[in-house]
């Protein structure tokens, strides 16, 4: 019965949360509310809610997207200059999957995954 699963994840900009993933990520606005921000890309759909005290550094918000062309949306990303995670750039994990990361403004953790 499950169909969907659409992550939330903590925000303390709305504009700032926004413009990245619009510009940065190229997402589209589904929804901007007061307190909430929905975007999307392909088939996939992120929540945020605006938290304000949050400390960037103590933020474990992480979602992990699967992908069907990994290679082509690093390099996209990268002609972009979007910046890679230190410790993620794209590589075989032992798996199975080819992965990369990346943090937004908030440091919410996206990982980018196809299988192998």
């Amino acid at each position: 019965m499950l169909t969907d699963v659409n992550p939330k994840l903590p925000m303390r900009d709305k504009a700032v949360t926004k413009n990245y993933y619009l510009n940065n990520l190229n997402f589209n606005e589904v929804g901007d509310y007061d307190n909430y921000l929905i975007v999307s890309k392909d088939k996939i759909e992120i929540h945020f809610f605006i938290f304000k005290e949050l400390d960037p550094k103590e933020n474990y918000g992480q979602v992990y997207i699967r992908t069907s062309d990994i290679d082509k949306l690093y390099q996209t990303l990268l002609d972009n200059n979007v910046l890679i995670h230190p410790n993620g750039p794209l590589e075989t994990k032992p798996w199975g999957q080819k992965e990369f990361a990346l943090l937004d403004p908030d440091n919410n953790l996206l990982t980018f995954g196809q299988s192998i």
